[in-house]
């Protein structure tokens, strides 16, 4: 079991940035577990499905990392794997980003996975909006 605490939601500006943190914990994780699992960010817009936004690969597979188009060159995934916490550092942020942001561990899956079956434990939810 493992439990995800999301961190750094907010009201924001359009131009302006956040990160995003979740960190993971609820059992025994040790570094080298931790940092086999990809992790991702995916996100809720209100009558919207839930989409993928970005994913950060366990370190056997290099740690590699995919972005949904929209938020390429803007936005940033990446892992702290002795803190079990990964960050979104999302910047230029438009008001079509304005969701509730949801982090993500995979257990089965090392590579940058983006469908959410691909992901066995999920965070709450932290709401990003961004005003025009």
């Amino acid at each position: 079991q493992m439990d995800l605490v999301e961190s750094g939601g907010g009201l924001v500006q359009t131009g302006g940035s956040l990160r995003l943190s979740c960190e993971a914990s609820g059992r025994s994780i040790g570094s080298n577990d931790f940092g086999s699992n990809a992790l991702g960010w995916f996100r809720q817009a209100p009558g919207r499905e839930r989409e993928f936004v970005a994913v950060i690969g366990g370190r056997w597979s290099g740690g590699p990392t995919a972005y949904t188009d929209s938020v390429k060159g803007r936005f940033t995934v990446s892992r702290d794997n002795a803190k079990h916490t990964w960050f979104l550092q999302m910047s230029d942020l438009k008001p079509e980003d304005t969701a509730v942001y949801y982090c993500a561990a995979s257990e089965r899956y090392e590579g940058t996975v983006t469908l959410h079956w691909q992901y066995a434990y999920w965070g709450q939810g932290t709401q990003v909006t961004v005003s025009s």
